[in-house]
């Protein structure tokens, strides 16, 4: 009886996380005015830009780490 009720509450998230992809997907495709879509694009702008220069940030700060480990391996011997 609990695999049951177990596989059927699974089954009911499943469908249900199915369910808000889709109307999350739906609510993206309303029509705005043009003012709102020039919002929406420098949002998006934005966020684009910011998670780029988060990515150069850890990218460089990977290399110095990197670096430097090399160094103070390189110094030890």
């Amino acid at each position: 009886m609990v695999y049951l009720v177990l596989t059927a509450l699974a089954l009911a998230s499943i469908v249900a996380a199915a369910m808000m992809v889709l109307v999350r997907r739906e609510r993206r495709r309303m029509v705005s005015s043009p003012e709102g879509q020039q919002i929406e694009a420098a949002a998006t702008r934005a966020f684009r830009d910011a998670r780029r220069q988060a990515h150069a940030y850890e990218h460089f700060s990977d290399a110095s780490g990197g670096i430097s480990a090399l160094r103070d391996r390189d110094s030890r011997s």
